[in-house]
């Protein structure tokens, strides 16, 4: 089922989107005031459970949550009930694919300290600590591939090509057309490099 009136929300919270995007099912796209959250044209974004037969445990979450935080998704870039939360920024190139349920998170929802975490929930109670909250961008190059189930940490970046497998958890800088598997997420070949795993 499409779910393209749900553009009218989008509209209402400024994003910005391209041209033949298609919504599957009903989305969170929420962009923060003070954040940029821009979705290029032809982008296919599915959030209800028989829109992919991976199995899709949530809907698709694209959020800005903090202010001068920028989410940038190219053209024709597909997404499957995953989550794309930003505090700091997050880039996707043209022609990616983003599997079901991945997560791609550019912050660590919270301190690694105990008495930072409490000093957070204090002030959550009135005040704004976010800047108590570790956040590096993220950036996921052109013709990517991102498997089901897997999760892309902060300061992230895959160059072009790049290939993650099902349920990666990566970290770090990957050259163009690695291939990453496993946790925590390691290149085993290139694209093009024999038969593929």
């Amino acid at each position: 089922m499409s779910s393209n009136w749900y553009k009218i929300i989008m509209k209402m919270t400024h994003v910005k989107y391209g041209k033949k995007i298609l919504l599957k099912g009903i989305p969170v796209i929420y962009n923060k005031k003070g954040a940029e959250l821009q979705i290029g044209e032809n982008c296919v974004i599915k959030s209800s459970f028989m829109s992919n037969l991976v199995g899709l445990y949530s809907k698709s979450i694209i959020v800005t949550r903090a202010e001068g935080a920028k989410i940038s998704i190219g053209n024709n870039v597909g997404i499957s009930g995953a989550t794309i939360y930003a505090r700091k920024g997050i880039t996707i190139g043209d022609n990616t694919c983003i599997g079901g349920n991945v997560k791609i998170l550019d912050n660590d929802f919270h301190p690694i300290e105990w008495e930072e975490r409490n000093r957070l929930l204090l002030d959550e109670k009135g005040g704004d600590a976010t800047e108590l909250i570790p956040a590096k961008p993220i950036s996921i190059g052109k013709n990517c591939f991102i498997g089901c189930n897997s999760i892309i940490l902060k300061g992230t970046t895959l160059g072009d090509g790049c290939v993650v497998g099902a349920g990666a958890v990566v970290s770090g800088n990957f050259p163009d057309n690695s291939i990453i598997v496993g946790n925590p997420g390691k290149v085993i070949k290139r694209v093009g490099e024999g038969p593929q795993c």
